[in-house]
């Protein structure tokens, strides 16, 4: 589910955390950095409980228009079939993803008039009002829930809902968002552990995100003083802790990741600052990581697997 530039994210704000505590050792930082990762996984499992708990008031909406004296013709061909449908139903009937939302208390996480309110919002869109006019196939039942989360993306309400209970949600929201529809589009499925699949691979959280956070913790001075002689002017103190971090594991990547390119790594690093540091750190980042690439690459330490990677 995450990606490398997620996981990077993840890894520079452990080491930003460890930076500002220096009674974070290395098994604290590690454990810190694993929590992090739960967390995305715990942000889409609460993302779906958000999703399924929206539906659900349309069956409210249901037995309020059936108890109208004087029914309006939407009225009387209204069914809760944003709630009723299979791939809802199979969400609702999955034991194993119910426990998970069990145990994370999700249901007394949220206040249960929000999902009214996002609703209720949701069911003034004419998507929603064609919708309830014509039977649907599953196809459009799909479209409909996606409409519904697209929705939710735009709903100041539900951003807030999210917010108020995961700190990662700006950070991994394209993600999130991307493995919601593939968590919809699979339904129903045969395994109720099938959502499991999403939980964040080896490959990128481990092999790459905590080798990445402990070759730069565990390097820290060879790596300041790697840096250090590249800085000219500037004094390695007054520069800002987040780019010094930044500098760091971009040269772990240069010299210990060898699958990743090396163009890879400097555009990332570059984007990180534009995103996470301050006005003046995407110049500063981009220009000294070029200048630490080709003193590297001189003095032949960077070292690539694969045809054309030391300068893709």
């Amino acid at each position: 589910m995450l990606s490398r530039r997620n996981v990077r994210v993840k890894v520079m704000q452990v080491l930003y955390a460890q930076n500002r505590d220096e009674g974070l050792d290395q098994k604290s930082t590690v454990k810190e950095y694993w929590k992090k990762i739960d967390d995305s996984f715990d942000l889409l499992l609460f993302s779906v409980y958000n999703l399924i708990s929206i539906t659900k008031t349309a069956t409210d909406d249901y037995e309020k228009r059936k108890s109208k004296h004087l029914p309006s013709d939407l009225d009387k061909i209204f069914t809760p079939k944003l709630w009723s449908n299979s791939m809802i139903q199979a969400l609702v009937k999955n034991k194993s993803l119910q426990q998970k939302f069990e145990k994370k208390n999700f249901a007394q996480r949220v206040d249960k008039d929000h999902f009214r309110t996002i609703y209720f919002e949701f069911s003034k869109e004419e998507p929603y009002l064609q919708f309830l006019g014509k039977e649907t196939s599953n196809d459009e039942n799909l479209e409909m829930l996606l409409e519904l989360f697209r929705f939710c993306r735009r709903s100041e309400l539900f951003n807030e809902i999210i917010e108020d209970q995961f700190a990662n949600w700006e950070d991994d929201k394209s993600l999130i968002i991307g493995t919601i529809k593939k968590v919809l589009k699979a339904l129903p499925a045969e395994d109720d552990d099938f959502y499991m699949e999403h939980y964040p691979d080896a490959e990128t959280s481990k092999d790459y995100g905590e080798f990445l956070l402990l070759k730069t913790f565990t390097e820290d001075k060879m790596l300041l003083n790697m840096i250090e002689p590249v800085l000219q002017n500037w004094d390695a103190e007054r520069v800002a802790i987040l780019d010094m971090i930044m500098l760091k594991m971009a040269i772990c990547e240069f010299l210990y990741c060898p699958t990743i390119p090396t163009k890879v790594t400097l555009n990332e690093y570059v984007e990180l600052a534009k995103n996470y540091s301050t006005s003046k750190s995407k110049e500063f980042v981009n220009g000294i990581l070029d200048k630490l690439l080709n003193d590297l690459q001189s003095k032949d330490l960077v070292k690539k697997e694969g045809r054309g990677l030391l300068d893709e």
